[in-house]
Order: structure tokens, then sequence, then C-alpha cells
């Protein structure tokens, strides 16, 4: 260790992970401490990483003095429970100290008064920006530019939609943005949130209170949706997406465009789902190679997933997941046709409330995929069993015994809740 250069020391207390131990590692001798002051490049502190007994004026002396060791510091986290609300003076020195050299911020820090971010570390080099509990207002592109970010992440934040789409046209370079539980200040309850940018290429949005969301992103690669509600979701771009995922998504209209001929991914669950208008919007995408539809509500009592519809559709598809209710006189219309699903080599079948059906529908998918290499099964399990749920579970795991006896290359897995 005594040969080591102290660039390469503070390196190493750059992953130690928390600022805790950084302090207590420096103190290990004279080059350990040059190390920290010169070397070192990133810095995360947590409160609960530090004693409970510490006041908050403790963790702000603390949190300086460490910050102002150091010498062209590049990542800051700073993450402070509730119970801390600190003195602006302080934040707004480490962040004026830091904001020359920093490329990422992680920030979530309750102050009197509110500390502005954007004004500190607009037009600075930052490249990944996460805001957590904060409120954002009064956003002026044309000063509090981000010319160099590529990541924002607002999370439990308060912002109105106009800000929100106001901060996204002040970053030209941003790949991945991040809505996670945010607050939209609206004039009126039936509200709008436009957002627009050539660059983006991955978003993520959970909870956000508006009525419709429109998104204009010629290059989206990736779409997310978790946990809203909403009237209208519009995706406008030139067909670039490949990755969607739905989840417990409430919306009345969905449209993610007619060109989705480069998806590759489709992961729905905990939706309704109007399947014919649902497949419309997707069956262009012939490179499809993950299909999930888990947990998922039919609009119409008579409306199934076709497999083979699946099968002609999407020839390129390795990995099928299906989770529904079967119900009485659909699961035929699911199996009819008989053109095989090649290329699927996982497949993953689930119930909440098993029944009768299961395990021919189990047989009649499996004997779609000859190329199969694993078969997992998933299941709900209530903690009260009548008796018929005990002999359909007993006749399930028969007619199971009876299927690995007979598809021995098929790997076989139960995930049971």
């Amino acid at each position: 260790m005594e040969n080591l250069p102290v660039e390469v020391i503070g390196n190493i207390l750059s992953h130690l992970g928390t600022a805790r131990n950084v302090v207590v590692a420096s103190a290990t001798c004279r080059k350990w401490r040059e190390a920290c002051r010169k070397h070192l490049h990133t810095l995360c502190f947590n409160s609960d990483d530090w004693p409970r007994d510490l006041t908050t004026r403790q963790l702000e002396i603390l949190i300086t003095q460490t910050i102002f060791q150091t010498m062209g510091l590049q990542c800051l986290s700073v993450q402070m429970d509730s119970v801390h609300e600190f003195s602006a003076a302080p934040v707004i020195a480490w962040l004026m100290y830091t904001r020359e050299t920093l490329r990422s911020l992680s920030y979530n820090v309750r102050t009197t008064p509110n500390v502005n971010i954007l004004d500190i570390c607009g037009r600075q080099k930052l490249e990944m920006l996460d805001l957590d509990h904060n409120a954002i207002t009064g956003v002026e592109p044309s000063y509090q530019r981000f010319t160099c970010l590529k990541s924002l992440s607002l999370r439990h934040d308060s912002i109105s939609a106009l800000d929100l789409s106001l901060l996204l046209a002040a970053c030209p370079k941003i790949e991945s943005l991040t809505l996670d539980t945010l607050e939209i200040v609206m004039s009126d309850s039936h509200s709008t949130m436009e957002l627009s940018s050539q660059t983006l290429k991955r978003i993520y949005a959970k909870s956000i209170g508006v009525d419709k969301i429109v998104l204009e992103a010629d290059n989206l690669e990736s779409l997310h949706l978790s946990a809203l509600t909403v009237d209208l979701f519009e995706l406008i771009g030139k067909g670039t997406l490949k990755h969607l995922k739905i989840d417990d998504v409430s919306v009345t209209h969905l449209d993610i465009g007619e060109n989705t001929d480069h998806l590759e991914v489709v992961d729905v669950s905990n939706f309704t789902i109007v399947w014919p208008k649902f497949y419309h919007m997707i069956s262009r995408s012939s490179k499809l190679r993950r299909l999930r539809l888990w947990g998922v509500v039919f609009d119409d009592e008579d409306e199934i997933v076709d497999s083979e519809t699946i099968a002609v559709s999407f020839p390129q598809l390795r990995h099928l997941s299906l989770s529904y209710e079967l119900r009485d006189g659909l699961l035929n219309h699911g199996l009819q046709g008989s053109s095989p699903l090649e290329n699927v080599l996982i497949l993953e079948l689930g119930w909440t409330v098993i029944s009768e059906h299961f395990g021919q529908w189990v047989f009649g998918m499996i004997e779609r995929c000859p190329n199969l290499k694993k078969l997992i099964i998933h299941g709900i399990l209530s903690e009260a069993k009548t008796r018929e749920e005990c002999q359909t579970l007993a006749t399930f795991t028969s007619f199971i015994v009876h299927l690995m006896r007979k598809y021995v290359h098929v790997e076989v897995q139960f995930e049971y809740e």
C-alpha cells in the first residue's frame, strides 16, 4: 500500500460508497489525506450512515468540512431524511464550491429557504442530475441551461407542467428522463402535460397527477409507464421505440403511433386491455423478441389472446409470458390454429385463480413451442382452500408430472405466491 500512487488511492477512496468511510480511511496517514484532498472524485452523504444523535447543525459542519477538503469533486450525492432541515447558506456553499467540476449530482436536502438548484448548477458541466423532494419553480431555459446533461431524474418533486416542459427544453443532450411521483402544479383541474425532446431515448413516468400526457420524442427507444391514471397518453415519434412497459396503468386512450416496426420488448401488467386495439398498435412489430401480458383484464369478456395471431405476427419471439383469467368457452379459441411458436425458448404461464382449464392451456401452449427450453409456472395460493380448490391443484400437479415425463428436455420451474 505504501507504494501506491496518490492517484490510485484517491480512486480507491472514491469507490468506498459512503462519505463516512472516506473520512475514516483518509485519517490513515498523510498520504491518504493528500489523496482524499487532491484525487477524490466521488462523495456520498446519507443521513442513515451517521449516528442518529447527530444534530442537523453537526451534520452541516461535517459535510461542509469534508467537501471543502476536496479538489475537483465530480460526483456528489447528498441524501438527508425529513428529520433534518438545513440552513440554505451551507448547502449553497457546497454547491458553489463543487459546481464547476461536478458531473453528477444527486440531491435530497430540505432547506429553509428553498435552494434553487437550477440557478446554481445551470450552465455548468453536469451530465446527471437527480432531484428528490424539491420545489421547482420559474424555469428560465435561456439562463438555467444544462448543455451537457444526459440524465434527469425528478422524484417526489413539485413542478408545473410548463416548467417541466421548459426544463426539458433546457437540456439539449438529454437521453434519459425519470418522473417519479410528481406533484404537478396546475391552474385548472383538467390538465395537459406536453413534453418535447429530439434526443430523449428513455423515459420512466410514474404517479404523475395530470389528465393528459403528450410526448414528442423522435428518438425514443424505451417507454415505461407505471401507476398512472390518465385520459390520454400520446407518443409522437418516428417509430424508434424498442421497449414498451406498462404497469398498473389506467388510460382511456393510449397511442404510441402507427410505426412500431422496431419494438423488441412489450411488457404489460395489471392493465385493462382492449386486445384488438392493442394488437393493432404492436402488430407490425416483426422484430418482437419478448411479449409479456400479465394480470391483464380484457375490456370485452369474450376476448382472449390468440396464440395463432402471436405466432404469425411475431416470428422472432423468444420469450412469451401470459397470465390472465381463463373463462369457460374461450380456451379453444385461444389455442386455435396450427402455426408454431418456432423461436420461443422461454414460456411463462400463470394464474390468479386456478381452474380446471389451466392444465389444458399449459399443454396446448407447450405443443405450440417445439424448441422450448424452459417453462415457468406462476401461481397464487390462497391460505384458506376449499376442497374443490385442493382437488384442482392436485389434478394440476399430477398433470405437470406427466408433462415433465413427456418433455424431458424442458426445464420446469414453479414460482408461487
